[in-house]
């Protein structure tokens, strides 16, 4: 099969479309021809060298993908040749056939493109296990979602509304409109606005009460300031830094707490399981179209540089897919 390698980390011309191995189903595996991957920030960073595949892990990039079911290995069952399907991966989605663990596999939802599904598997399971488990988002809560424009970000507005959530997104002012349209009832320009004057304004002065943070160290202190009492700042991506100042004074007196969870190197089981939430209770939603995918643009996988460079520019809104054939 061909898929994007990477012979040298670098920029996005690094990556190169060759012949390489085909995969193997193993016990408790299938194949998938794949139709469409999904781009994420952390193909970037494993581009230049920065975030390499977990053990066992293909090495290709590619945390999400669509396509069609080749071949089952041993030990798995309720899945089909043929079948069309999107998955969560630890790696491998930038190729023309990947072994997916079933556990991590999920039936393309109703009235949703098969090439579009692959905008959904990591931003679903990343915003549910994050915002439902760990974040204890309820209706009537106020959540502030940083990069709303991102993929995650495009879901979790949509996936708090659909809660009940009050939504209140950082992001470029040219991208706002989009977002109300998603479901933000408060738009904030990061780099005009100062958002924890905004979200006190938004919210009559008690704060939010779920953060949704990609940025990490340069946040840290701002978002402890917006947090209502009791409130939840969880962490889920570190583009501001690693390392800041927390005052532990100001989570004592408001009683917040500060979370942080990954998803790529987590065991097969949790991986399964966090999937299993996503069927249950975020795919209905999908279905009742109360959430739908949004992408941004669809390139060629031979043009995959490119669509690299659009994720870098932080021009996009939602998901930029590379498709196979």
């Amino acid at each position: 099969m061909r898929a994007i390698t990477i012979p040298q980390p670098g920029g996005p011309d690094a990556l190169i479309w060759a012949e390489v191995p085909d995969p193997e189903p193993g016990p408790g595996e299938v194949i998938v021809d794949v139709r469409a991957a999904g781009v994420n920030r952390a193909d970037l960073l494993q581009r230049q060298g920065h975030y390499p595949p977990p053990p066992g892990a293909p090495e290709y990039l590619g945390l999400e993908c669509s396509g069609v079911i080749s071949a089952i290995g041993p030990e798995v069952t309720g899945w089909a040749i043929g079948q069309q399907v999107c998955a969560l991966l630890a790696g491998g989605g930038y190729a023309e056939r990947v072994a997916v663990p079933a556990g991590q596999l999920l039936p393309v939802p109703a009235g949703v493109d098969l090439v579009d599904a692959a905008a959904l598997p990591e931003v679903a399971c990343t915003v549910w296990s994050n915002l439902v488990p760990v974040g204890r988002l309820n209706s009537g809560d106020t959540l502030l979602v940083h990069g709303g424009g991102s993929g995650i970000g495009t879901f979790a507005i949509q996936f708090g509304a659909a809660l009940g959530a009050t939504i209140l997104a950082t992001a470029r002012a040219t991208k706002h409109s989009r977002l109300r349209e998603l479901g933000a009832a408060h738009t904030i320009d990061y780099r005009e606005q100062d958002f924890v004057e905004e979200a006190r304004r938004a919210t009559d002065g008690h704060g939010v009460d779920v953060i949704l943070d990609i940025m990490g160290a340069a946040y840290l202190g701002r978002n402890v300031a917006a947090l209502a009492t009791g409130g939840r700042l969880v962490v889920i991506g570190l583009q501001g830094g690693r390392k800041a100042e927390l005052d532990l004074g100001a989570l004592l007196t408001k009683r917040a707490s500060v979370l942080a969870t990954s998803l790529r190197a987590r065991p097969l089981t949790e991986k399964a399981e966090i999937v299993r939430g996503v069927r249950d209770e975020v795919w209905p939603l999908i279905e009742a179209g109360r959430i739908r995918p949004v992408v941004d643009r669809r390139l060629p996988m031979t043009e995959a540089a490119e669509a690299h460079r659009l994720v870098e520019s932080n021009d996009h809104v939602g998901k930029v897919l590379l498709t196979v054939g």
